[in-house]
């Protein structure tokens, strides 16, 4: 046993008061002194653009004022509407909302994943109650290996965990490196990323007539989220809806 092991072990049996005496509970996203641990401080909250009813009820994007006539799509749902039934997200990615995907992706930081899948549980709760279980967007396996973990299957357990719902990370694969998607035009995303997602043969049993969710960490043009829908879609499941922490812009997943 290492001394970081010892050390760890004899902090399992220390009450959290006196833990909080010794390690101060900081802010997630700034460091910053909070009241409880894993949350954001005031200022961090405040600068998070937090997406907020009334939105386009396919894609999720907010709109500027709320008309007063029920359920609205945006002119994109209308004349572009995804293959996903409905999405949703906590924020707009700029801000804190960006730093906190980046540093959860790039950095290691996977203590941000508790409190970025609590948001996510409660900006997707409706999502969530309506789904028979959780399908986080797969990483292909070269990416996962330099990377060592794929966030969105981190956050989607964490959120199938309090929901208490299945979460199926093998259900879903990436059969293609695709290249970086990061400077494409919508179109040539959507081209970068067809084909690229399939359900194993094993797993098709537990897709087939289910109503599932898919869940990653930011959306940018749709293609993503359209491309592990189609793949779903073909493989049986009754619907697909897309739940993910951060949009960007007028972005769909």
């Amino acid at each position: 046993m290492t001394t970081l092991d010892v050390v760890a072990s004899a902090l399992r049996g220390v009450p959290r008061g006196v833990l909080s005496l010794i390690y101060p509970p900081t802010c997630v996203g700034c460091g910053a002194a909070t009241a409880d641990p894993g949350a954001l401080c005031p200022a961090c909250w405040s600068g998070m653009r937090l997406i907020e009813e009334p939105v386009c009820q396919r894609y999720g994007t907010p709109f500027a004022v709320d008309l007063g006539v029920g359920p609205l799509l945006s002119p994109r749902a209308s004349a572009d509407p995804p293959a996903f039934g409905r999405g949703r997200a906590v924020a707009l990615y700029d801000g804190v909302a960006r730093q906190l995907v980046h540093r959860l992706k790039y950095e290691d930081r996977l203590d941000l994943a508790g409190v970025m899948a609590r948001m996510m549980a409660a900006s997707g709760r409706t999502l969530i109650a309506e789904a028979h279980c959780l399908v986080p967007v797969p990483l292909h396996r070269g990416r996962l290996w330099r990377r060592r973990f794929n966030q969105a299957a981190i956050l989607a357990r964490r959120i199938a965990r309090e929901a208490g719902r299945p979460c199926m990370p093998a259900a879903l694969v990436r059969v293609r490196a695709t290249r970086s998607q990061v400077g494409l035009s919508r179109a040539a995303r959507a081209e970068n990323l067809s084909g690229a997602f399939r359900v194993p043969e094993p797993e098709a049993h537990r897709i087939r007539g289910r109503r599932i969710l898919l869940v990653d960490d930011v959306t940018t043009t749709g293609a993503t989220g359209n491309a592990a829908t189609r793949a779903l879609l073909r493989a049986g499941a009754t619907s697909v809806d897309f739940l993910t922490f951060a949009l960007v812009g007028d972005a769909a997943g």
